[in-house]
C-alpha cells in the first residue's frame, strides 16, 4: 500500500518508519531544517523497537511531489490543519482515506470543508515522543498505538478499508484498533491530553511529579474531568468510570515524560492551546459549564503561542 506521512515528527515519524521498515511504500514530508536534514541524510527514528532509518528519497517538502497514494496519515500540529489541508489535494485519488492523528476533537471536520470529496477518518495516536534534533525522531515511552476509523454513516467499503489498514498496521509492529466509535476515542484522548499537556506545561513537571503531591494530582483530575463533563453533554458515550481508569494506567508507569505542549513552549515554538484548552473553554461556554482549571491554562499559554507565532512569521 502506498503511504504518505504529512509531517513527519513524533507521531508520523515513528509510524511512517515502522510502516516503511515492514516493506510498505511510504513518502515522508516535513519542513525546515527537520527536512533539510532529511533530505541529506535521512529520516532516523530511536524507539523501543530499535533504530530505524528512512532513506533520503523518501523525505519530500510538499504532497505535491509524491502524487496519488491509498493512504494519508496527516500529523501537522493542530493550528496547521486548515493552512495545510488544500495541499493534500494531488495526493487524492478515489479510494484515498486521510487519517487525522493530531491532537484535538475538530481536526477532521476541517479536513472535510477543504476536501468535501476525501475520505476522512478520524485517528488517535497514544505515544510519547518528539523531534530531539534536524532529521531524528525519539520515543520515550508509551504503548505506540493508534486508533482510526470512519464516522456515523460510514459505507461497507469505509470499514473494510479500516479493517485492512489496521491490519497492515498490525503486520508493521503497530499496535492498531479499527474503533467503531471514533468520536468517543477522539474524546478520550483529548480528555487525556487537554489535561496532562496543559499541566505539564503549566508547571513544568513530568507527570510522574506531578502524580506524586496530592494538590498538583487534583489538579490534573480537575482539568481533565471538565473535558470529561463537556464531553458527556455533547453526547459523546464515555464509561463511567473512565477517569479512575487513566488513574489507574499512569499508576503503572514510570512517569518520567512531559508533554508535546511542554516541549513546544520550552523550544519557543506555537502551541497547540486553541486546540486544546481553548477548545474546551468555548465549549464549556457554550454548554454553560464551568472550566476554571482550562480557562487558568489557556489564560496563562495564550501569550507564549502568540508571541512565539509572530516570531516565527
Amino acid at each position: 500500500m502506498r503511504f504518505a506521512v504529512i509531517g513527519a515528527g513524533g507521531v508520523g515519524g515513528f509510524f511512517g518508519a515502522m510502516l516503511a521498515s515492514a516493506g510498505e511504500d511510504v513518502m515522508f514530508t516535513a519542513r525546515g531544517p527537520h527536512l533539510d536534514a532529511m533530505k541529506r541524510e535521512g529520516l532516523r527514528v530511536i524507539s523501543p523497537h530499535g533504530a530505524m532509518q528512512v532513506s533520503p528519497e523518501r523525505c519530500v517538502g510538499s504532497p505535491a511531489e509524491i502524487g496519488p497514494v491509498d493512504t494519508v496519515l496527516f500529523c501537522v500540529k493542530s493550528y496547521d490543519t486548515e493552512r495545510t489541508a488544500p495541499d493534500l489535494a494531488p495526493l487524492l485519488r478515489p479510494g484515498t482515506v486521510v487519517i487525522s492523528l493530531q491532537n484535538g476533537i475538530d481536526n477532521e471536520e476541517k479536513l472535510q470543508r477543504s476536501l468535501p470529496g476525501g475520505t476522512i477518518f478520524g485517528g488517535v495516536a497514544y505515544i510519547y515522543s518528539t523531534i530531539t534534533r534536524p532529521g531524528e525522531v525519539t520515543v520515550a515511552g508509551g504503548p505506540a498505538k493508534i486508533v482510526f476509523g470512519p464516522f456515523a454513516g460510514a459505507t461497507a467499503e469505509h470499514r473494510r478499508r479500516a479493517t485492512e489498514l489496521r491490519d497492515i498496521c498490525a503486520q508493521a509492529g503497530i499496535t492498531a484498533e479499527a474503533s467503531d466509535d471514533i468520536v468517543a476515542a477522539l474524546w478520550k484522548k483529548f480528555i487525556f491530553i487537554t489535561g496532562a499537556g496543559g499541566i505539564t506545561a503549566l508547571t513544568r513537571l513530568t507527570l510522574g511529579e506531578i502524580l506524586a503531591v496530592d494538590q498538583s494530582r487534583d489538579l490534573l483530575a480537575d482539568a481533565m474531568r471538565e473535558t470529561e463533563r463537556v464531553a458527556r453533554a455533547r453526547g459523546v458515550r464515555i464509561e463511567e468510570h473512565y477517569l479512575d481508569g487513566v488513574f489507574d494506567t499512569l499508576a503503572r508507569f514510570d512517569n518520567k515524560t512531559r508533554s508535546s505542549l511542554y516541549y513546544d513552549l520550552v523550544h519557543g515554538k506555537p502551541l497547540e492551546i486553541e486546540a486544546l484548552a481553548g477548545t474546551v473553554v468555548r465549549h464549556g461556554a457554550t454548554l454553560g459549564i464551568p472550566t476554571p482549571v482550562n480557562r487558568a491554562v489557556y489564560a496563562a499559554l495564550l501569550p507564549y503561542h502568540l508571541h512565539n507565532s509572530e516570531s516565527i512569521r
